[in-house]
C-alpha cells in the first residue's frame, strides 16, 4: 500500500449562495455572475525563463538513492458535490464512457466533466461514501461563493447547515453539463479545442470555480498549464520526426550526401528520438490522470517522479543539452553550403505542424523543456495548501531537486559546446598566408578555445613625432588555442561574413614563452573618424597596458609586445597563458609519441681535462645478445653495455663518424667502421665487446685493424640497398672539382674466410669488395640519403638521385625539380624559398609523394620529382635543423634546442623536446630502421659540474598508439609504387 493512501482525506466546503432576490434591498439589481476572466487570473506568474534558467533553479540535490515506481500509486478523485442527482450514473469511471450521450443542454459558462463519484444516486447506491464527498456549510458573512480545502480523519460526513440551500438543483446543473464538458476535454487531448478554449477555466463550469477559491483555482489552472504544455511539446518532437528527419532519410535524390547523412542526422538531431519516447509515455500517463480526476486534479507529481527518476531520462536530457550548440552549429554551416538542404528547410517550414518556425526553434526545444517543467512545478507548490498533509509537499521539492540538479550538470557542457561552435567559426574564418602548409589538427576533438579577444600592437613603422598617432596601431584579434596562438586581423565582407587573416604564424605552444606583463601602461592618441575637417587636429587618449612573448627558437625575430585595455585584461591573459602552457605540457608528457630512455649522464662531460670530452658519435651493437654502445669522443671510442656507466676505452681514435655492420637477412658482417683522419677503417665488433667486458687486450683491435680507404675521404654511408650492405664515400682529391663517389660491397664473413687476406700494405680488402663504377658529384656534396633502391646526394643545388649499383652509368635525377617555375608562380616562389636553403635529404610520405627535408623547411614532391601540394611549403618551428631521422610514419628534426616530431602526410606538429647542445648520434642505415634513435644533449642544470658540463645520452623509443584518434603509423611503401625513380 503507498504512503500516498495514507494520508488525511480531504474534503471541500463550499459556502452558501447569495441570498434570494426578494430579500435585496430596494432598487437593487439581481447579482450577475461574472466571468471567470474577471473573477480571477489564472496566470499570476512568468512561465518564460531564460534559455537554459538554470539560475532560477533551486540547487536541491536528488535524495533518491535508485528508481521508484510511484506509479503503483492509486489516487481519488477530489469532487466538488456528492449530492443526490436525478440521474445517477455509475460509480466506475469506466462505465461512464460506456453510457450513451444525452444531448449537451446550453451553458453560458465553461463546461466541466467529471469523475463519477461527483455525483450520487437519489437510490441507495453501491458506492458508499468516501474522500470524494462534500459538506456545504452556509457562512452569513460571504455575499459569493467561495471555498476552501481541508483534510480530515473522519471518513464521516455532516449534513447541511441550511436546508434552504438548493443541493439537487446545483448537482443537477453540473449533472447538464457533464457531456459537453466530456467532448471538450477529449477535443483538447487531441489538439482540436481551439486555442482560446484551451484553459481550464473554460472547461470547468462557474459554479465550480466559485466553490475552489482563487489559490485552487490558480493552482489547477497551472495543473491544467503543465497538461498543456506536455502534449504541445510531444507534438513538436513528433513533427521534427515527421516533418524533417524522416523526409531526409528518405528524400531522393538525397539531400544530404549518402556518406554524410547518418552523421549529419547524430550531430544535427542528436537524442531527439529517446526524449520523445521518455515524454510519450508520460503525456499518456498524464492525460489518463486528466480523464480521471478532471476538472479537480489531486496530483500530478507521481506521474513525473515517475519519469524524472529514471537515469536514462536524465541522461538523455544531459547529452542532448551539452550537444545543442553543436547541434545548432551544424544545421548553419549545412545550410550555407547546401543550397538543396537550404530548400528543403524552407518548404518544411510550410507544414501546418511547423507554423512558420524555424528549426533551430525546435532543436532548442528540449533545452527550454526542463527549467519550464521547473517553474509550473514550483508554482504548483507555491499554490498548495501547506496546512495539510497534501502528498505534493512531499512529493515536489524531490522532484523540483532532480530536475535542478539534471539542469545544473548540463552548463558545464553547454558552456564547452558554445565554446567549440565559437572555436569552429574561428576556424571557418581563418585566411592563411599563400604557400605555406600550416596545419594546426584545428578539427581534432579535443581542440579548445581557451580565450579570444580583442588585442593592439604598435606598428614598426610608428612615428608619433609627426602626429600620425593612429597610423602607428594595428588592431588585431588575438586566439589562444590548446596548442597554438594566433594573431589575427578581422575583416567583415560585403555579405557580412567575417574573416580574420593571419598577421603571423601561428605560435605553437611548445615554443611559447612568456616575457613581462607588468610595463607601464602606455597611451595610445586615437583621431575621430567621423571624417570632419577637424578630425586631423582633434583626438582622444586612451591608456593601453602592454605584455610580451616571444618565440623560444626566435626570441629576437618573433617577439610580440602586445596591448589591452585594462589591467584586468592583461592579468587575465597572463593566467589563460600560463593555465594554457601547463595543460599543453602536461599533455605532451602524457601522450608522448617518442619516450626518452637516458643511456648514460655523468661519465661523459666537457670542460674538464680528465673528461673523455664532447660526444661525436654514438652507434649501439649487439654481440652474444648482450647490446653494447660505442661513443666516440675527443679522446677516443668508449664502449659499455647499454644502460652501464662504467665505459671502457676501447680505441685511442677520434673518428667523425662511425659505423656498426652486423646481419642483413640471413648474412653477417661483424665490422665496426670508423671514418678517422679521411681513412675508412674496420675492427671485429666481436673483439670490441671482449675489450669493453675486459675480457681482451686493447691491443688487440690494433692488430685486427682493416683499412678499407687510405685517405682525402669526406664523408661515408652505410646503406641497406636491396639484399646488399653497401658503403658509399666521397674522396676529394687535391686540384679536383667534383667529387669522385664510391661503392664498396661488404662480404658476408662465409664468403671473406674463402678469400686469401691481403697483404700488409695492400689496397685491396678481402672483407669489401668494390661496386660499380666511380661517379661523381657536385663539389659541395656533403651527405647521402638512403631511399629503397636509389640513394639520393645531398649538396646545395638539390638532390641528386642515382643508382649505387653504377653511379658512373646511372641516370641522375635532380630534385625538387623547378623547370616550369617560369610558368608557375607558386613554384617560383618555392624555388626562391629553398634556394639558400641547405637539402638534408628525403623520405617517402605516402605511394604518390615525398617529402624533402631542408634545413629550414619542407617540401613535397611527386615521384617524377615536381613539386606538390601547390609548391607548398612548411617551415619548421626551429629557426635551423641540422639532421632528422624517420621513424614509422613521423619525422624527427633535430636543432641546437629543440626536437620537433612531426606528422609526415600532413607536417603536423604532433611532440616537441626540448633539450641543450642537442646532437643526432645515430638513426640506422634505412629511413625505416628499427635500430635505436641515439641523441646527445647536455645533461640538466644541478648535476655536479666540477668535473665539466655533463653529455648525456639519450634513446627514443616509439611509443605504441595509445588512443584510438592518433595517426596509425605510416607501413612501408611497396618498392613497386616506385618504379619511375626504381625505389
Amino acid at each position: 500500500m503507498s504512503s500516498y493512501q495514507h494520508h488525511r482525506r480531504p474534503h471541500v466546503l463550499i459556502p452558501p449562495p447569495p441570498p434570494p432576490q426578494s430579500v435585496l434591498p430596494p432598487g437593487a439589481q439581481p447579482p450577475m455572475n461574472p466571468s471567470p476572466s474577471s473573477r480571477y487570473t489564472p496566470w499570476a506568474f512568468e512561465v518564460t525563463p531564460p534559455p537554459y534558467a538554470s539560475e532560477h533553479l533551486s540547487p536541491l540535490n536528488n535524495p533518491w538513492p535508485g528508481e521508484d515506481s510511484p506509479e503503483t500509486l492509486r489516487h481519488r478523485t477530489l469532487s466538488l458535490v456528492n449530492l443526490p442527482s436525478e440521474n445517477p450514473r455509475p460509480s466506475s469511471r469506466a462505465a461512464s464512457y460506456q453510457q450513451a450521450p444525452s444531448p449537451p443542454i446550453a451553458f453560458p459558462e465553461p463546461q466541466i466533466y467529471r469523475s463519477s463519484s461527483q455525483r450520487v444516486a437519489s437510490h441507495k447506491s453501491t458506492h458508499s461514501e468516501s474522500v470524494n464527498d462534500i459538506r456545504i456549510h452556509r457562512n452569513p458573512s460571504f455575499q459569493s461563493i467561495t471555498g476552501s480545502l481541508y483534510y480530515d480523519d473522519d471518513d464521516t460526513y455532516g449534513s447541511a447547515s441550511n436546508e434552504s440551500y438548493s443541493e439537487e438543483g446545483l448537482s443537477k446543473d453540473l449533472s447538464n453539463v457533464s457531456l459537453t464538458s466530456e467532448e471538450g476535454l477529449t477535443r483538447f487531448q487531441s489538439g482540436e479545442l481551439p486555442d482560446k478554449d484551451q484553459e481550464w477555466h473554460r472547461l470547468v463550469p462557474e459554479e465550480a470555480i466559485e466553490a475552489l477559491g482563487n489559490t485552487e483555482v490558480q493552482r489547477q489552472s497551472v495543473i491544467f498549464e503543465v497538461f498543456k504544455a506536455e502534449r504541445e511539446y510531444v507534438s513538436d518532437l513528433e513533427a521534427v520526426q515527421d516533418v524533417y528527419i524522416t523526409p531526409l532519410i528518405n528524400s531522393q535524390p538525397p539531400i544530404i550526401h549518402p556518406n554524410r547523412l547518418q552523421g549529419f542526422i547524430a550531430e544535427v538531431f542528436g537524442n531527439f528520438s529517446q526524449i520523445l519516447a521518455h515524454h510519450q509515455r508520460m503525456l499518456g500517463a498524464l492525460f489518463s490522470r486528466q480523464r480521471e480526476q478532471h476538472p479537480l486534479i489531486q496530483s500530478i507529481a507521481d506521474i513525473v517522479l515517475d519519469t524524472t527518476l529514471k537515469s536514462d531520462f536524465r541522461l538523455a536530457y544531459e547529452t542532448y543539452i551539452k550537444h545543442y550548440p553543436l547541434s545548432e552549429s551544424h544545421h548553419r554551416m549545412e545550410l550555407t553550403k547546401n543550397a538543396a538542404y537550404q530548400s528543403f528547410i524552407q518548404s518544411a517550414s510550410s507544414d501546418p505542424r511547423i507554423r512558420k518556425r524555424d528549426l533551430i526553434t525546435f532543436l532548442s526545444r528540449p533545452v527550454t523543456r526542463l527549467p519550464r517543467l521547473n517553474l509550473l512545478l514550483e508554482q504548483i507548490l507555491k499554490l498548495t495548501d501547506k496546512e495539510y498533509e497534501h502528498p505534493d509537499l512531499e512529493t515536489l521539492p524531490i522532484i523540483l531537486g532532480i530536475l535542478s540538479d539534471c539542469i545544473k550538470s548540463t552548463q558545464p557542457g553547454i558552456e564547452a559546446a558554445e565554446s567549440k561552435v565559437k572555436f569552429w567559426a574561428l576556424c571557418e574564418s581563418l585566411m592563411y598566408r599563400k604557400g605555406e602548409i600550416i596545419d594546426m589538427d584545428l578539427y581534432d576533438k579535443g581542440r579548445t578555445l581557451v580565450y579570444s579577444g580583442p588585442l593592439a600592437r604598435r606598428n614598426r613603422s610608428d612615428n608619433s613625432m609627426t602626429g600620425s598617432f593612429s597610423s602607428g596601431w594595428t588592431d588585431l584579434s588575438a586566439a589562444l588555442l590548446d596548442n597554438f596562438f594566433l594573431l589575427t586581423r578581422e575583416e567583415t565582407r560585403a555579405n557580412g561574413v567575417v574573416k580574420r587573416q593571419l598577421m603571423s604564424r601561428p605560435l605553437h605552444l611548445s615554443f611559447l614563452r612568456l616575457g613581462s606583463f607588468s610595463l607601464p601602461s602606455e597611451t595610445r592618441k586615437e583621431h575621430p573618424k567621423d571624417g570632419s575637417v577637424l578630425s586631423g587636429l582633434l583626438y582622444q587618449s586612451t591608456p593601453l597596458y602592454p605584455f610580451t612573448i616571444y618565440h623560444a627558437a626566435s626570441k629576437l625575430s618573433r617577439r610580440y609586445t602586445l596591448y589591452v585595455s585594462s589591467e584586468a585584461t592583461r592579468k587575465k591573459w597572463y593566467n589563460f597563458f600560463l593555465d594554457a602552457m601547463t595543460v599543453h605540457k602536461v599533455s605532451q608528457e602524457g601522450n608522448m609519441f617518442f619516450a626518452p630512455d637516458i643511456l648514460s649522464q655523468q661519465f661523459f662531460r666537457v670542460g674538464s681535462l680528465k673528461s673523455p670530452g664532447k660526444i661525436n658519435a654514438a652507434v649501439p651493437f649487439l654481440c652474444e645478445r648482450n647490446q653494447f654502445i660505442a661513443v666516440a669522443c675527443n679522446t677516443g671510442v668508449y664502449v659499455a653495455l647499454r644502460g652501464h656507466e662504467d665505459f671502457r676505452k676501447v680505441l685511442n681514435v677520434q673518428p667523425l663518424s662511425m659505423a656498426a655492420v652486423q646481419t642483413w637477412g640471413n648474412k653477417t658482417f661483424n665490422k665496426f667502421i670508423v671514418h678517422v683522419n679521411g681513412s675508412l677503417l674496420s675492427y671485429p665488433l666481436d673483439l670490441m665487446a671482449r675489450v669493453a667486458l675486459g675480457h681482451a687486450e686493447p691491443k688487440a683491435l690494433d692488430t685486427s685493424m682493416e683499412r678499407i680507404v687510405s685517405s682525402d675521404v669526406l664523408f661515408f654511408k652505410h646503406l641497406h640497398v636491396g639484399s646488399r650492405v653497401l658503403l658509399v664515400y666521397a674522396v676529394k682529391k687535391l686540384l679536383q672539382t667534383t667529387l669522385s663517389l664510391h661503392v664498396l660491397e661488404v662480404v658476408d664473413n662465409s664468403e671473406a674466410a674463402m678469400t686469401p687476406k691481403r697483404q700488409r700494405g695492400s689496397t685491396k680488402s678481402s672483407s669489401f669488395r668494390p661496386f660499380g663504377d666511380v661517379g661523381y658529384a657536385p663539389k659541395d656534396a656533403f651527405d647521402v640519403t638512403p631511399l629503397v633502391k636509389t640513394i639520393g646526394i645531398c649538396a646545395r643545388g638539390g638532390i641528386l638521385i642515382v643508382d649505387p649499383t653504377n653511379i658512373a652509368k646511372s641516370t641522375v635525377t635532380i630534385v625538387p625539380d623547378f623547370t616550369n617555375a617560369s610558368t608557375n608562380q607558386p613554384m617560383a616562389n618555392l624555388k626562391s624559398r629553398v634556394d639558400g636553403a641547405k637539402p638534408l635529404g628525403l623520405i617517402r610520405s605516402d605511394a604518390s609523394e615525398l617529402l624533402v627535408i631542408y634545413d629550414t623547411v619542407g617540401c613535397y614532391i611527386t615521384k617524377h620529382g615536381a613539386p606538390s601540394r601547390s609548391s607548398g611549403y612548411i617551415k619548421w618551428e626551429s629557426s635551423k635543423i641540422d639532421s632528422f631521422a624517420r621513424r614509422g610514419g613521423h619525422v624527427l628534426l633535430f636543432s641546437s634546442q629543440f626536437i620537433e616530431i612531426r606528422d609526415i602526410l600532413t607536417g603536423r606538429i604532433v611532440q616537441v623536446i626540448e633539450g641543450e647542445e642537442v646532437r643526432l648520434l645515430h638513426s640506422g642505415p634505412t629511413p625505416d630502421s628499427r635500430e635505436a634513435i641515439l641523441v646527445a644533449m647536455r645533461g640538466e642544470k644541478g648535476h655536479d659540474t666540477k668535473n665539466g658540463l655533463v653529455e648525456k645520452i639519450v634513446e627514443f623509443q616509439e611509443t605504441s598508439e595509445i588512443s584510438s584518434n592518433m595517426r596509425t603509423p605510416t607501413t612501408a611503401m611497396p618498392a613497386s609504387m616506385w618504379e619511375e625513380w626504381d625505389m
